[in-house]
């Protein structure tokens, strides 16, 4: 892939710095190419990205010291691609988010990054036989229609919608809430395999990142961002599926979901959605129309 030299600058400061570009917004306003990346004070470091002295001089430590390393060829070297925000595979619909990644990691089949509708399916890492079984319903229609599937890899209704995709011979994109270094959870690492070689799984955090309680809820934005849709199959009223939809609320998303037993405490974050007026689902068609109609 190529990069320019702004782009590589970025991958150099986004591995000892992490962050979302909204973080970087004052730093590139000043310094749009990154020219001065390696010449910063620790203390105009801190004031431009708002961070302690302490951090800064870290940081600045980190960047000379790695400052020729070449990133982007690393990478290669792991069949990783690093997609920064000025890249054009970089998905338009991420730069409407409040916090779009700066830069994301890809490993599989970029070109599913061109393709023109992105459902989400999502739901309880507890989600039972009613989850697979909506499924079956709902996703043949999104695949004959070149709907690519996205979710989270995570167990439970994550891991089923992308076995549903790849079981009807459609796409999907697994998006991590970690670096490509590791696998979380490890139950899922034949599924994500065969993503990889099939598919595309995406992240925002550079891969020697570990998977930490605050990197999921972060990673659920994406899933939402990317989509033009989201389903919920099962969910606790209170839970990561929520925070999900949370987002896809911000952005204007439509929300489907799976009409549940009133006696399943994993139904009850679908009908309280539906009781704020999320759309019920049981077929894939509905979806379909319903994209067809806005476009």
């Amino acid at each position: 892939m190529e990069l320019t030299e702004k782009e590589r600058r970025l991958l150099a400061l986004h591995y000892v710095f992490p962050v979302p570009l909204n973080r970087l917004g004052k730093l590139f306003e000043i310094d749009p190419d990154l020219d001065q990346l390696f010449t910063y004070r620790a203390k105009e470091l801190a004031e431009l990205l708002n961070i302690p002295m302490a951090k800064a001089f870290k940081l600045k430590e980190n960047l000379q010291r790695n400052m020729d390393t070449p990133y982007d060829e690393l990478y290669e070297r792991h069949a990783i691609f690093p997609i920064p925000f000025t890249h054009s595979l970089y998905p338009e619909k991420l730069h409407l988010l409040i916090d779009p990644p700066a830069v994301l990691y890809a490993k599989g089949h970029l070109q599913l990054l061109t393709d023109r509708w992105y459902i989400a399916i999502i739901g309880s890492r507890k989600a039972t036989a009613y989850s697979k079984k909506a499924l079956e319903l709902i996703v043949p229609p999104l695949v004959e229609n070149n709907a690519v599937i996205v979710s989270g890899l995570a167990k439970g209704a994550d891991a089923m919608a992308h076995e549903a995709a790849l079981e009807y011979g459609g796409k999907t994109i697994a998006v991590l809430g970690h670096g490509l270094f590791h696998l979380y959870p490890k139950e899922n690492a034949k599924l994500a395999a065969e993503i990889v070689e099939k598919q595309l799984i995406l992240t925002e955090y550079p891969p020697y990142m570990k998977p930490e309680r605050w990197t999921f809820p972060m990673r659920n934005r994406i899933i939402s961002g990317l989509s033009d849709a989201v389903v919920v199959t099962e969910a606790a009223r209170k839970s990561g599926t929520m925070s999900t939809v949370e987002h896809a609320l911000d952005h204007g998303k439509d929300i489907f979901t799976v009409p549940g037993p009133i006696t399943s405490a994993l139904s009850a974050g679908p009908n309280q959605l539906l009781d704020e007026g999320a759309k019920p689902i049981w077929s894939g068609f509905q979806i379909v129309e319903m994209l067809a109609f806005n476009r």
